[in-house]
């Protein structure tokens, strides 16, 4: 196999193509595997106006996981092949912005491991040290890169694909009115979760009540929706978490509101339906049946077609002023049962 070999690959170069002038393509990095070269691709629609809202979306930064991408290359795709007929999406791409960096880790995705070529976990990558209880190894470690979960050396700097997407974050989704980012992973669970910071502690983050809102909208607008949504937290907590970092970061600059989404598929739910799969490093992470691929990915493209339209619309449901302090109570009933008011 070449890097060209690539499905997700070719099918992006396919719809870089068809978008022609209203799509923009940038190679963020080039990272090497097993003597192939790929690029950390990035795709940019929209407004390019740093005072509007903008929406990034988030895939394949574990190469096993190679669902996430899929989730990611599926929405990129309905939007281009809209971009054909729509006017109403071409309106609404007059006062958005909407960023995807679909593979995020190319070379992990072509040797199919969690980690990049280097043994190193993106999501363990940062520079970002809980002070609490991390479970051992699958928070986080650096005794070696044999060893799942590696968050590199310490001291030695982020790795291309991170940093890479760091940047591309900083640039293109902070410092504006509203920026979510949406990053797509799968393999924990029998239900599909949304994941909001922290990682690395249990304390709440300080937007707590655009999150509230935002789930508030969520419930009204998707009905009988299948996300639970809630702060990592809640689950485990992890060392160099990339979105906690980049979350820390929006907040020391004080301008604008950053959200960071992980959807995390519960692809226990296909091991049940095929326990067969468990027998697969991919089937444990990824639907392996066709018409299940297929269910996943109609599934996921109405909740991040709501995110780009929550983005756009903002104004009407993000809380100000007095709105803030209802919404953080409402959030810590919600997720915190009142115990760090």
């Amino acid at each position: 196999m070449t890097a060209t070999d690539l499905p997700e690959l070719l099918e992006l170069q396919g719809l870089a193509q068809l978008a022609g002038p209203f799509m923009e393509q940038r190679v963020l990095c080039e990272v090497e595997a097993g003597g192939q070269r790929f690029p950390v691709l990035a795709f940019l629609l929209g407004s390019a106006k740093p005072d509007l809202p903008a929406v990034g979306f988030f895939g394949g930064v574990h190469g096993l996981e190679r669902i996430g991408a899929e989730v990611t290359i599926a929405y990129l795709r309905s939007l281009v092949m809209r971009l054909q007929w729509d006017d109403t999406l071409h309106r609404q791409l007059e006062n958005i912005r909407l960023v995807f960096m679909p593979l995020v880790n190319p070379g992990g995705l072509w040797l199919g491991t969690r980690a990049n070529p280097n043994g190193v976990d993106l999501m363990r990558n940062a520079p970002v040290e809980s002070r609490e209880r991390v479970p051992y190894l699958v928070g986080g470690q650096r005794i070696s890169a044999a060893l799942p979960w590696y968050r590199g050396a310490h001291g030695a700097p982020m790795e291309p694909e991170s940093a890479a997407l760091c940047a591309f974050v900083e640039a293109e989704l902070l410092g504006r009115p509203l920026g979510i980012a949406v990053d797509c992973h799968s393999g924990f669970g029998l239900s599909d979760r949304i994941w909001f910071p922290f990682a690395h502690t249990a304390r709440p983050i300080a937007h707590l009540p655009e999150m509230n809102a935002l789930c508030e909208i969520l419930d009204g607008t998707l009905l009988h929706h299948r996300y639970v949504l809630e702060p990592q937290s809640r689950q485990y907590l992890a060392h160099g978490d990339l979105w906690d970092h980049l979350y820390l970061r929006a907040c020391r600059e004080a301008q604008g509101v950053f959200l960071p989404l992980t959807l995390e598929m519960g692809s226990w739910l296909w091991i049940k339906k095929n326990p067969r799969q468990i027998f697969s490093r991919h089937g444990i992470f990824n639907p392996m049946i066709q018409h299940r691929q297929q269910r996943v990915l109609r599934t996921h493209l109405g909740w991040l077609d709501f995110i780009t339209r929550a983005a756009g619309s903002h104004e009407r449901w993000l809380p100000v002023d007095a709105q803030r302090a209802h919404q953080r109570e409402l959030a810590m009933a919600r997720w915190y049962r009142g115990v760090h008011r």
